[in-house]
């Protein structure tokens, strides 16, 4: 594009960065060259409507923003608050007309760090992004350094080194700092709620209370009474006082996991949370002040929530005031075999048994499987492998047994026969697998497929008996 021609060699490799946004072209590339000329160290790109600015927020990272507030599409205003979102210490500079220096003023309460009227005034432009560029500076060193101290606390939680892991903790170092609220988007399983305890830890608030809510986990009809309380007599069953969680968060953080499972009534009262800082037990009209950060997770479309009205807007703006995507599992495949050590490590530690280890084919595997449920799913796998290898190397062997007992409890579960019943067929099934597979790798030799499998060779013995497997058939020749 035209403003990407500004960029240089030499200025590509400076340690500071502005994108120029403006649906007047020749406006746009006219204030890039006017920053260069006192600037020259400056990388300055230039894009021409709000809508292809974010994809290149979302795309690199930026030191400064200077944009338009009146464009087509998407909006200066919205930009502001969806490149905050991306990046929380970007700084933004708005231009606008002098008839809505209003507008700009209000710009500035949602986050922008200064603006300035059309036309531009030269000596103004060089003075605000001079100093732009010091806060920047200043920000980059002070985000180096707590990087350095907090990401050693991420990555205990948070397992990964591809870029997709960096970048997200490098947001949630970012958020930690202040008391917004932040929501935390992903889909099941990704590890949204590892990703609000680093927020916490790193926050000053580290030492306070973390209380986690599971939204969908609790009935309509009590939620309301377990987030904000109630007095004795409130309704049926109420026979004393009891304290809310949020009550119970005071001074602290609370997640509210899967909000958007939350019904109308109680996003009215959360809405006043948030904009009050105070909380109504049921029963009561006396307001109680709690001084806390709202965290919430989702892996539904609020949106499209929003929609079809069964999400409030207003609430969600409130909400969204930061917010992390917490990437799938597909996305960084290339963390899988860290993750996959790092779980069967803790896992062996849990189960008091000898550290086990991946065969290089079992971690190939690992990576190039899909995982629908995400990190969750691994996990769950990799116990599994922990669980049926009886030595300490997990070979691929381990790993088809445990992928051919997944397969055959769904296939069996899938008929809906009574639980009981159902149950004795997945263990009868699994365990004629099983004792087949390893037959088969011991071709047939009943001793060595009971040190293998752990299991004492008069019981080994009697299970073939019992699943009437011929031995015989396992050996060659």
């Amino acid at each position: 594009m035209i403003g990407d021609r500004l960029m240089t060699e030499s200025s590509a490799a400076c340690s500071q960065s502005v994108l120029v946004v403006d649906d007047q072209q020749d406006f746009a590339v006219g204030l890039s060259r006017l920053l260069l000329s006192q600037f020259p160290d400056l990388a300055c790109k230039v894009r021409q409507s709000g809508d292809e600015a974010l994809r290149e927020l979302e795309r690199a990272d930026y030191d400064i923003l200077i944009t338009d507030l009146r464009m087509p599409g998407l909006s200066g205003q919205h930009l502001l608050t969806a490149a905050l979102s991306l990046n929380p210490s970007l700084t933004v500079i708005m231009l606008t007309a002098f008839g809505s220096v209003e507008t700009a003023v209000a710009a500035l309460k949602e986050g922008a760090y200064d603006f300035l009227t059309k036309p531009i005034d030269q000596d103004h432009l060089f003075r605000i992004v001079g100093k732009a560029m010091e806060r920047s500076r200043l920000l980059r060193e002070n985000m180096r350094l707590r990087e350095e101290s907090a990401d050693s606390e991420c990555r205990h939680m948070l397992i990964g080194e591809s870029p997709a892991m960096r970048r997200l903790r490098k947001s949630i170092i970012a958020v930690a700092a202040s008391d917004y609220t932040v929501l935390i988007r992903g889909e099941s399983g990704t590890g949204k709620e590892p990703v609000s305890r680093s927020i916490q830890a790193l926050s000053h608030r580290a030492n306070a209370p973390f209380v986690t809510v599971n939204c969908p986990a609790i009935p309509d009809t009590l939620l309301e009474s377990e987030l904000f309380g109630h007095v004795k007599g409130a309704f049926t069953g109420a026979d004393r006082n009891r304290k809310g969680l949020f009550i119970a968060a005071d001074r602290g953080t609370i997640l509210l996991d899967e909000i958007g499972d939350i019904p109308s009534s109680v996003q009215a009262k959360l809405l006043r949370v948030i904009q009050e800082g105070e909380v109504r037990p049921v029963g009561t009209n006396a307001a109680v002040k709690v001084n806390l950060r709202i965290l919430a997770s989702t892996n539904q479309n609020l949106e499209a929530k929003i929609t079809d009205q069964s999400f409030r807007e207003d609430l969600y703006f409130r909400l969204n005031v930061l917010s992390i995507h917490v990437p799938p599992l597909r996305e960084r495949t290339e963390d899988i075999p860290l993750i996959a050590s790092h779980f069967l490590l803790k896992i062996c530690r849990e189960l008091g048994v000898p550290q086990k280890e991946l065969s290089h084919e079992a971690l190939s595997y690992l990576t190039c499987r899909k995982w629908p449920g995400n990190v969750r799913e691994l996990l769950n796998f990799v116990r599994r492998l922990a669980v049926f290898c009886p030595g300490e190397r997990i070979e691929m062997a381990h790993v088809r047994l445990v992928e051919s007992g997944m397969s055959l409890g769904r296939e069996i579960c899938d008929n809906f026969s009574p639980y009981k019943e159902t149950k004795q067929l997945v263990v009868k099934e699994f365990t004629r697998n099983y004792v087949q597979r390893i037959l088969e790798h011991t071709q047939g030799n009943i001793s060595e497929a009971a040190r293998i499998s752990g299991i004492e060779r008069f019981s080994l013995q009697k299970i073939i008996k019992r699943m009437n497997i011929n031995t015989g058939d396992f050996r060659k020749g």
